[in-house]
């Protein structure tokens, strides 16, 4: 049995661990790129690696269990030296490469590759032998794969570096064009996505209230177009998703406290709404200082204020449309001009509030630029609507409030009377009076009507900035045009530069004289005679004022008639110096640089209107303006003649100017003598003087001149006819659309004329290279003899026409005297029946 187990032990197998793949260096490893950065991500995963034990882990995977480490290390080295005798073997020979030659199969089925001796093939060429037939051991197809991938590698570096360093002028025009395409599909990817935004918006605005904030990012895009198509497209959804009130943020104490989850939407939804509006203006208000976006911003600023007067950070779209309304660029000051004008007309947006804080930062525009202000920031302040009559309203609430008081007087005593046993009735009645006093007050809270009382104040407060912005006007012309007259001499400067602001300042007080209080009407009137004046002799040096313009002076007149006729009651002022300044400033005129609407309304206000005139002054005022008329273009002669025929209308006496004596007209006055250029109209000796004019203007060339002129001159002293007649501004308009409707057609007809001529010329050239044709005098003196006689018949038909004409218009004139003549007859029957009565 123990022999048994020993022969046992002894013919048992040793199997050895298959051996170990062979150690490659370092150099021909590849390591992927991948790989790399995976391992650079990831340190701390890899650190293992490093720390491995490589002779320990050999050790473990060699052994064999139950062998002796000497005898295991006598089996390896039979391993290794069998190893070595078959690599000695396989030189000797050298095989096919099975990639490149063909395998051969045997009788027997077996497929093997042709291989053959390397002494037999060896010879003297023995470079010559391709080695791309030679078959390679498996680490040398390895070592050759890497070293051609690397030599691939280093190969395409080497291109990409020429490539990068000298690039065709083809590859930079593609890459041109790819930025420019890549730059397109930005831009429309970002056109559509704020569409996407702002329709989102507009179908839900509580659901998509966030994307505010993304539409507000487009504001802040590099490209130019994208920001204003962002600014455009916030303000479009704001006009729309804006509430009709305006919003209030809850408070610490209302935060706190525990609300309902629409209440708690809501406020989400309103505070989100105030943040983006807040940063949409802020934006606003930084791109308006960069020029390519200004008038973008200025439509966007200007449309809120117009839309949503009532919403919150009103304040700040008022400052900037106020500081824009006097801007240079005319787009920009139309568009602010407008909006405040809007602003003005439609109070019930705002109740109000907007016109007084917009009147205010005017004022304070003014008085900031020292009255150097394009004309548009005052004249808007004609848009203002002032009610004359709040004190009416206030008086009937009153009485209706002593009346409701009395009725509540009777019923509680007429219930204190009455048994106990309606107290639920009268509760019931308390509660339904309650709800309806709270309803009431919701509603007044919500829309902006204000209360009488409120309404009445805010005026006030509106007049009295608009009133004292025309005194800081006014006071400022008289201060600069002291010291220019004192700095310049005689030296007369143009107004129109020195005081943009004085005509819509004058235009202003005209219109609200009305309104102005009692207690400034006296310095009014002072600082109008000065203004006025300019510089007369009467006025001291250091008062004269001597760079207005005759426009600016003529209103100066306007407004004082005007403040005068508004509060005639409680006013008693002496205006013969403005009437002394009109007769001067008739002759200073000049058409062209002066404004010949505002001469036509000083003739009309001051002399057509006013119906006590003087004699002389009436007659002084009637030889000047026929004088008038004679000098100038017909629209202003219209006028002229307008207001003479209008005062001799008035005045019967002074139509002895229309008689033909040899000393003048028959009532001299006590002036004998005319002085044509003295500068009183009370002192001229007008009636001595003979409207020697009128027969010139009858030759006027303008026939409607001509006409008025021959009907002023027929004109007799009866005192009871009646005559009707135009007023000054209406006859100044009247020519001045047909001249310049003459002055159309004028050049029409001379821009057709240029293009017959030259069609006539070219016309001329082609018949002048071609042959005339022979001519017929028969059939030439045929064509004359029609053509000379259609003409006689033409003049014909002209003197039939014109005989006619007069003969209808004679037959009218019998007519109508035959009409008059008739009451005249029935009268002197009468008077003799009543004769005839009485003597008997």
């Amino acid at each position: 049995m123990g022999k048994g187990k020993g022969k046992g032990k002894q013919r048992k197998q040793i199997i050895l661990p298959p051996e170990l793949p062979p150690e490659i260096a370092d150099d021909d490893i590849e390591v992927s790129d991948e790989d790399l950065k995976f391992l650079d991500e990831n340190k701390d995963y890899a650190g293992f690696v490093s720390r491995l034990d490589t002779h320990s882990i050999n050790k473990q995977v060699t052994r064999v269990e139950g062998v002796n480490e000497d005898a295991l290390e006598a089996l390896y080295e039979k391993r290794r030296r069998k190893t070595l005798e078959h690599k000695e073997n396989e030189k000797s020979v050298v095989q096919v490469d099975p990639v490149d030659a063909l395998p051969v199969k045997s009788l027997d089925g077996e497929v093997y590759y042709r291989t053959f001796s390397q002494t037999a093939e060896v010879t003297e060429n023995e470079g010559d032998i391709d080695k791309s037939v030679v078959k390679l051991t498996k680490a040398e197809r390895r070592a050759k794969l890497k070293k051609t991938k690397k030599e691939a590698k280093k190969m395409g570096k080497e291109l990409a570096k020429t490539e990068e360093v000298q690039p065709t002028q083809q590859e930079a025009a593609l890459a041109e064009v790819k930025e420019d395409l890549t730059a397109e599909e930005a831009f429309e990817a970002k056109k559509r996505k704020l569409a996407e935004l702002g329709m989102a918006l507009l179908a839900d605005p509580e659901a998509n209230i966030k994307s505010l904030k993304e539409m507000l990012q487009f504001a802040k895009d590099g490209d130019h177009s994208i920001v204003k198509l962002g600014l455009l497209s916030l303000l479009a959804v704001f006009k729309d998703i804006i509430p009709g009130y305006r919003i209030r943020l809850p408070t610490e104490k209302e935060l706190e406290m525990k609300v309902s989850k629409e209440v708690k939407k809501m406020r989400f939804y309103e505070s989100t709404l105030l943040s983006a509006y807040k940063g949409y203006l802020q934006k606003l208000l930084a791109l308006e200082k960069q020029p390519r976006f200004h008038h973008v911003v200025v439509r966007c600023i200007c449309t809120l204020l117009d839309a949503v007067p009532h919403f919150n950070f009103r304040e700040s779209l008022l400052v900037a449309v106020v500081r824009n309304i006097g801007s240079s660029d005319d787009v920009v000051r139309r568009i602010c001009y407008s909006t405040i004008k809007s602003l003005f007309t439609s109070e019930g947006k705002h109740g109000g509030e907007a016109t007084v804080e917009a009147v205010r930062l005017i004022a304070d525009h003014v008085k900031v630029h020292d009255c150097q202000l394009h004309p548009d920031s005052v004249e808007v302040l004609m848009s203002l609507s002032f009610d004359d009559d709040l004190g009416k309203p206030e008086v009937q609430e009153g009485n209706n409030k002593m009346k409701n008081k009395k009725n509540k007087k009777r019923k509680n005593f007429e219930e204190s009377n009455q048994p106990q046993g309606n107290d639920r009735k009268r509760s019931k009645q308390e509660t339904i009076a309650k709800m309806k006093e709270e309803v009431a007050a919701d509603y007044k809270a919500v829309s902006y009507t204000p209360d009488v009382e409120e309404r009445k104040r805010m005026q006030s407060e509106t007049l009295s900035a608009v009133f004292e912005t025309y005194f800081r006007i006014l006071r400022h012309t008289m201060q600069s045009s002291v010291a220019s007259s004192e700095a310049n001499g005689n030296i007369i400067s143009d107004g129109s530069g020195a005081h943009p602001l004085l005509a819509p300042c004058l235009s202003g007080l005209g219109k609200f004289s009305h309104l102005i209080d009692m207690d400034y009407i006296g310095d009014l009137m002072n600082y109008l005679k000065r203004l006025a004046a300019r510089g007369s002799s009467s006025d001291s040096s250091a008062q004269k004022v001597q760079n207005l313009t005759v426009s600016e002076r003529l209103r100066c007149c306007i407004v004082a008639f005007k403040v005068m006729r508004s509060n005639l009651d409680a006013l008693n002022v002496d205006l013969q110096e403005f009437f002394v300044q009109l007769y001067n400033l008739v002759l200073e005129y000049r058409p062209g640089r002066d404004e010949g609407e505002v001469l036509a309304e000083a003739l009309k206000i001051m002399l057509c209107d006013d119906r006590q005139h003087d004699m002389q002054k009436a007659a002084a005022f009637i030889k000047r303006l026929a004088t008038f008329a004679l000098c100038f273009a017909s629209a202003e002669s219209m006028a002229a003649l307008v207001t003479l025929k209008q005062l001799l209308q008035r005045n019967v006496k002074c139509r002895n100017l229309l008689e033909n004596d040899a000393g003048g007209g028959s009532v001299s006055g006590s002036i004998a003598k005319y002085q044509p250029y003295g500068s009183d109209p009370s002192l001229s000796g007008a009636l001595a003087s003979v409207l020697w004019e009128l027969n010139l203007l009858s030759k006027h060339y303008h026939p409607a001149i001509s006409t008025l002129a021959s009907g002023i001159s027929s004109m007799n002293s009866a005192q009871n006819q009646v005559y009707i007649s135009i007023s000054p501004q209406q006859a100044f308009k009247n020519l001045l659309l047909e001249a310049e409707s003459f002055r159309y057609n004028q050049q029409g007809c001379t821009q057709k004329s240029n293009k017959r001529k030259g069609r006539s010329i070219a016309l001329a050239s082609t018949l002048a290279s071609v042959e005339p044709p022979p001519i017929d005098e028969n059939e030439v003196s045929k064509k004359l003899r029609r053509h000379f006689i259609l003409l006689r018949d033409i003049k014909e038909n002209e003197r039939l026409r014109g005989e006619l004409d007069r003969t209808a218009s004679a037959l009218l004139l019998y007519e109508e005297y035959k009409k008059q003549r008739k009451p005249a007859t029935l009268t002197n029957k009468k008077s003799k029946k009543a004769k005839t009565t009485v003597g008997m």
